[in-house]
């Protein structure tokens, strides 16, 4: 593999694609999304469930189902592990940090205070490609955030 390859698939990466957290499509839920990434195919349905209001609403529950690349199905076990059980508020200086360190190529560190296992993510901003892929479970996300509170309004 070359060096270019090893620092996208870290040993984390890896571990997060051969034993997913949280995979699987579970009930109950409040808004099932499907974001498919034409450019390399990858897909994500995925659901999510929140209890409580406004700014207190709690991540009670994300479950999905991932098909593609080993980046992309890390990226989702990922991103639940770290969404299930914070407040919607907690997790959007999360996903702001993420999704900036994402898209600066390399130029912005993650915090691993803050993104926790991301970080072993981060190797894919070198590649734009590659950003896609490990971002759809975050759009896929703000898609179902949106959807409940649409459903709420």
């Amino acid at each position: 593999m070359s060096s270019a390859l090893n620092s996208l698939y870290t040993e984390l990466v890896i571990e997060h694609d051969k034993r997913p957290l949280h995979a699987g499509l579970r009930e109950p839920f409040q808004a099932e999304v499907h974001h498919v990434n034409p450019t390399c195919g990858d897909e994500i349905t995925l659901r999510l469930r929140l209890s409580g209001h406004g700014q207190e609403q709690r991540i009670e529950d994300v479950s999905y189902e991932a098909i593609g690349c080993a980046m992309s199905r890390a990226a989702a076990s990922i991103m639940a592990d770290l969404l299930i059980g914070q407040t919607v508020a907690q997790v959007e200086p999360v996903r702001e940090h993420f999704e900036a360190a994402m898209g600066s190529r390399g130029r912005i560190e993650g915090d691993e205070d803050l993104i926790g296992d991301g970080v072993a993510l981060l190797g894919a901003a070198k590649f734009p490609a590659r950003v896609k892929c490990v971002l759809m479970p975050w759009k896929a996300y703000q898609a179902a955030l949106v959807e409940i509170r649409t459903l709420e309004a």
